[in-house]
């Protein structure tokens, strides 16, 4: 038996949220690295590599949920969760697996940003944050439904401290490029904490969705205008 939470109405719209998500997430990766070929800035480069880490998260979600969603041999609904059964062993290993790398991959990808950008050095407490990380990963391969809400609740003091990050960076310069960051970011931030506030409505947690797409279309116009810019 497995547990997910999504509400009816939303099923199969997180997916194509979360493939819009991950493509605009590799184009930032692959905009960062270009950049860091050219000048050879290492903080681009640690940039791009935090949000490649979290678009790989993505893909993991999406490949999970499509075997929950798609590949099944009965499904029944019960009210927002998904409850599916399989005979099948290898699809207990993508569900596990699949939630188990998009939380660690999402976790280590934001805290990459937030540590390296400033060119940060790694110190002892860089470590025990990343045992942290591993820990509760780990622990949601065991309780999926009960670490759903301390994933994120781990995720948003990360993106605080890297909004604040970028709202020094943005004080010293007002470069609007950065101002974009900030913005997607504090959407982020937004979205993780309707994201724990959806166990009691289904609607919030179509709102979570929607500001999270909100944010990843902020990433999207910070890539067009860069563009724009470079011709």
């Amino acid at each position: 038996m497995k547990l997910v939470l999504t509400p009816d109405l939303f099923l199969g719209k997180d997916v194509v949220i979360e493939g819009f998500s991950f493509l605009v997430l590799i184009a930032f990766f692959i905009l960062c690295y270009n950049y860091y070929k050219l000048n050879k800035k290492k903080n681009l480069l640690y940039l791009g590599i935090g949000f490649l880490l979290i678009a790989i998260a993505q893909l993991a979600t999406i490949m999970t949920k499509l075997v929950l969603y798609y590949d099944t041999t009965f499904t029944r609904e019960v009210g927002m969760m998904i409850v599916t059964y399989k005979v099948v062993n290898s699809v207990d290993i993508f569900y596990q697996m699949g939630f188990f790398f998009h939380r660690i991959l999402t976790l280590i990808g934001f805290y990459v940003i937030y540590k390296l950008v400033l060119k940060k050095k790694w110190t002892g407490d860089s470590y025990l944050v990343a045992y942290l990380i591993v820990l509760i990963s780990w622990a949601s391969l065991y309780d999926n439904n009960a670490y759903y809400f301390l994933f994120h609740l781990t995720t948003i003091p990360i993106l605080l401290l890297i909004i604040k990050n970028y709202i020094l960076i943005y004080t010293k310069g007002h470069n609007q490029n950065t101002g974009v960051l900030v913005i997607s970011f504090s959407l982020l931030a937004i979205g993780q904490f309707i994201f724990i506030l959806s166990k009691f409505s289904e609607n919030l947690f179509v709102l979570a969705n929607v500001i999270e797409l909100s944010s990843y279309l902020m990433l999207l116009i910070l890539i067009i205008r860069i563009i724009k810019c470079k011709k």
